[in-house]
């Protein structure tokens, strides 16, 4: 017969989120740096290939 598995206390649970949110801080942070160094065009680190000039 199925038993139920253990309650996760609140403690572990908001510390899961709030170590997934910093994650995703984090991630947003570099993306948008990225974008950044795009924009103004001294963009070292990342290979970009800007097709302005496309036949439409």
């Amino acid at each position: 017969m199925a038993v139920p598995k253990k309650r996760t206390s609140k403690a572990k649970s908001r510390s899961r989120k709030a170590n997934w949110k910093r994650e995703a801080y984090f991630n947003s942070q570099k993306a948008l740096s990225l974008a950044k160094s795009l924009l103004t065009g001294r963009s070292t680190s990342f290979i970009y290939i800007n097709n302005t000039n496309e036949i439409t």
